[in-house]
Formats: C-alpha cells, structure tokens, sequence
C-alpha cells in the first residue's frame, strides 16, 4: 500500500497500521480516489507550531497541516502531519478515545486531500459530517 507512517523528533508509533491503511484506501475508494503516495507523520506540538509558521504563516498551534502534492484530480499524493499532543489534548477536551480522535485527524487530512475544506462554518459542518462517516467505516471495517 502506498500509505506510510513516521515520526519526526518524537517517539512515536500508530496502533492497526494495517487496518488504518485499509480504512484510508476505502475511504479513497468510496469517493472515487486513488492513492498514490500518502504519508503521515506524526510530531510534537512545538515541531507543528514551527511548521505552520515557516509555510503557512500562521502563528497558532494546529493539530494537522496537509500538504497536497498530487497531480492528477483523482490521484491523492500528500503529506500530512500530526500534533501526537493535540490529539491528546482534542480527546480529553471531547472525552473522546485518542485512538478515535486519531481516527478523526486520519480523515481529517485525507478528506483535505479529497477537496474537503472548513474555513466557513457551512465548509466545517460537512467536513464534520465526513469524519464521522469515516469513523463509521473504520469501526466496520
């Protein structure tokens, strides 16, 4: 499979490797994508802060940042990285499982990749909507 797992200055390793990639591609699938070459890799807050500073410009802490790198409309290529303590965090402010959280932040920038975006309220709202129906899918899988 074409999707990778790292970690960038922090130990850390993803639970269900195999079942997350098989959830990801079906979550592709479903939609009409491809993936090509998907990686994530997961860092530190601080790692992230500095990330969406030096490229984005924006100077507050994230939980993801997604870089699409594809070329065709319907082939996903990208680089996605994750705050492991914003994840954390975004769980016990949700009272959520982290292994669902991560679930959540997965979609998350696997649907950016897909076209999904949530500026506006009405943007958030559908990408909310897509998250909790890949959650579905993962616990189905």
């Amino acid at each position: 499979m074409a999707i990778h797992f790292f970690s960038e200055e922090i130990p850390y390793t993803l639970k269900e490797k195999l079942n997350r990639k098989r959830w990801l591609t079906k979550i592709a699938t479903n939609a009409g994508f491809k993936i090509k070459e998907l990686n994530y890799v997961f860092c530190s807050d601080e790692y992230l802060y500095q990330m969406n500073r030096d490229y984005l410009k924006h100077d507050t802490y994230t939980d993801i940042i997604t870089f699409d790198n594809s070329e065709k409309k319907d082939d996903i290529e990208g680089d996605i990285f994750v705050s492991i303590d914003r994840v954390s965090e975004n769980a016990k402010t949700h009272a959520q499982e982290e292994e669902t959280e991560m679930n959540r932040v997965l979609a998350h920038g696997l649907l950016h990749l897909m076209g999904y975006k949530d500026k506006t309220q009405e943007e958030a709202a559908l990408m909310r909507l897509k998250e909790e129906e890949s959650i579905k899918l993962y616990v189905l899988s």
